[in-house]
């Protein structure tokens, strides 16, 4: 007897169908699985059988062979044994097959027969959608998240006999209606702050365009507090961005249950290597920029981390995606994240402070080198983060995060009306033909950047950037042109110099 049924494989971030085929032939028992698939595949044969036995179920006596279609592609993890476990119960004619071409199944089981959690059940969900199935049978922990897709009905079951009851007809359990993922702690606001009105004004002009952001400063002045701040000003995902997110942390296994509303917020130590930074391993995995998509990666000490792990930034920063090959397998991970570091100016950090600077030219040299011209040219603002006075100390905060968050909704809003139909999302993600198409400047503007530009203060790419956040500073004044203030602000906050100066270029 042979039985077929569809299962999905994820690939990278991407599901990827899969054809369980099951044969039963006479002669010498035994269960070959082929088809590609890696030591968790493999080691599947015990925990089927053992699983078909505990549940009630004839193991059958004959020799099995299961394959796993098409058998080019690699197969991973243990996602594959509700699938072959059905397809064997069906070519042994315990259970009927004449509903398993419209059903997709996945899950791991255990030797009990139970259903373990799966992640990446709403990118097989999305898989399922795409291929035109009916249902899809997932565990009961990952139900609700495989029903963000519209268009395909969800049974979540917690066992093999339930899901055998599933395939044969039975109605399945109600999924529960997916709910909004949040975080549980309160976040911190902006009216913790005191002083910093340059640091405050380069935060909303980051949050409100998806720009990067370098705060630079000594210790203990307040640059990991503000950006621990930030999410707390950024905009609301759109549907689409949310599903996005949840499908590359579900995918990660590191959450499940509903949507992720809040735009991500990783911050991974220094001592992270390039693979966990933009991903890879065997098989590849996304790393934390993947996982910071349509958030923020927030690097702090960017001077300690291993320059090897940062010069691997620069792509990724550059296209919004990176491209990871491994043994003749090339996977794309889309990274499109604002990128917030904070550095001190030197090794003992207290350069520019009085006379407190220990360091040597040998030092400082040294500290200069470990971040490249390239990763800082990045950079979209730059600010010096000073220490606060006493004055500004028992002040009052300068701003509260709700009054920021509507600013820069606001000017999300307006880039979104505006760049409507043209691929990116905000003025951070435009390309050079999108910066020519929609970035309108006055005369005095252009004239001010023109020179600037052949002063030799801004590079190529360095002129393309500063017209996004020139850009973004007048949405965020409700400007469609683009003022000489806008470009100065922009050229000050990018190079750290004052307007002054820049009017003597």
């Amino acid at each position: 007897m042979l039985a077929r049924l569809c299962t999905f494989t994820i690939d990278g971030v991407e599901p990827r169908p899969v054809t369980v085929e099951v044969d039963l032939r006479s002669g010498l028992p035994g269960f070959t699985i082929v088809g590609l698939g890696d030591a968790a595949v493999r080691e599947s044969r015990e925990r089927i059988h053992s699983a078909i036995i505990n549940s009630g179920f004839q193991f059958p006596g004959n020799r099995i062979t299961a394959n796993l279609a098409p058998a080019y592609l690699r197969k991973a993890g243990p996602g594959f044994d509700l699938a072959i476990a059905l397809a064997i119960l069906a070519a042994s004619e315990q259970l009927s097959g004449a509903r398993l071409e419209r059903y997709a199944v996945f899950g791991e089981l255990s030797l009990s027969g139970e259903l373990r959690d799966s992640p990446g059940a709403l990118a097989v969900a999305e898989g399922a959608r795409r291929c035109g199935l009916e249902c899809l049978v997932v565990p009961r922990e990952r139900a609700a998240e495989a029903a963000l897709v519209e268009g395909l009905r969800v049974a979540g079951v917690s066992s093999l006999r339930e899901a055998a009851r599933v395939l044969a007809g039975e109605r399945p359990p109600p999924v529960p209606p997916p709910c909004c993922i949040r975080t549980s702690r309160r976040q911190p606001d902006l009216t913790d702050v005191r002083g910093h009105a340059t640091a405050l004004l380069a935060l909303q002009i980051a949050a409100a365009g998806g720009h990067n952001l370098l705060m630079e400063g000594a210790p203990g002045t307040g640059k990991t507090m503000l950006a621990r701040r930030l999410p707390s000003i950024l905009p609301a995902m759109t549907r689409a961005e949310a599903l996005e997110v949840t499908r590359l942390h579900s995918v990660a296994g590191l959450r499940a249950g509903g949507l992720i509303v809040e735009r991500p917020f990783r911050a991974p130590h220094h001592t992270i290597s390039p693979a966990g930074l933009v991903g890879g391993g065997a098989p590849p995995r996304p790393g934390e920029a993947t996982l910071a998509h349509h958030g923020v990666l927030f690097l702090d000490e960017l001077s300690e981390f291993q320059r090897s792990a940062l010069e691997a930034l620069r792509q990724p920063l550059e296209d919004g995606v990176v491209t990871i090959v491994r043994g003749q397998r090339a996977l794309s991970f889309p990274t499109r994240f604002m990128l917030v570091a904070a550095t001190n100016p030197c090794p003992c950090g207290f350069a520019g402070v009085g006379d407190r600077c220990s360091c040597g030219e040998a030092d400082l040299r040294r500290h200069r080198r470990r971040l490249s011209g390239p990763l800082l040219d990045r950079m979209d603002l730059l600010v010096s983060v000073e220490r606060p006075s006493e004055q500004e100390l028992a002040g009052a905060p300068l701003m509260s995060s709700a009054v920021a968050r509507e600013r820069v909704a606001q000017a999300r809003e307006r880039q979104r009306f505006r760049l409507d139909g043209s691929g990116a999302g905000c003025n951070g993600e435009l390309g050079v033909r999108g910066v020519a198409r929609h970035v309108r400047l006055a005369a005095e503007a252009e004239r001010t950047l023109a020179r600037a530009y052949a002063a030799g203060v801004l590079s190529a790419r360095g002129r393309h950037r500063t017209l996004r956040v020139a850009m973004t500073i007048a949405d965020l004044e409700g400007r469609e042109r683009v003022s000489e203030s806008d470009v100065l602000l922009a050229l000050s906050l990018r190079q750290r110099i004052g307007h002054e100066d820049l009017l003597a270029v």
